[in-house]
């Protein structure tokens, strides 16, 4: 996959989710991967292998990480070590962001 030079929000909102994943992907390279996350009713996503930052494209919410509840809004960047738990709440159908996927996958459970 190239490297765009831009992306923008706009650029998935009529694009369905590929079968089986919760975010559309808008670029991978070597240890980094931005998806375009946007869920819908409820926050499905399980803990992942990779460290990850959150930017608040739109909307707000709150985000809980392990025993942690904080409130988010645009432009917030939010941040869940991997194999640790995290989801969003109480977010309405505006909220969006993106997903960076940072490092090395990391063998182990929850964190």
């Amino acid at each position: 996959m190239s490297l765009p030079t831009r992306i923008r929000p706009d650029d998935f909102s009529d694009t369905p989710l590929p079968a089986g994943r919760l975010s559309h992907l808008a670029f991978l390279d070597a240890d980094l991967e931005l998806r375009h996350y946007a869920p819908r009713g409820v926050d499905p996503q399980t803990p992942h292998d990779r460290d990850e930052l959150y930017i608040v494209i739109s909307g707000s919410g709150t985000f809980v990480r392990g025993a942690a509840r904080v409130p988010f809004g645009p432009g917030d960047v939010l941040f869940a070590a991997a194999h640790e738990t995290h989801r969003f709440e109480d977010f309405g159908d505006d909220f969006a962001t993106w997903v960076v996927f940072y490092g090395a996958p990391r063998a182990g459970g929850a964190a």
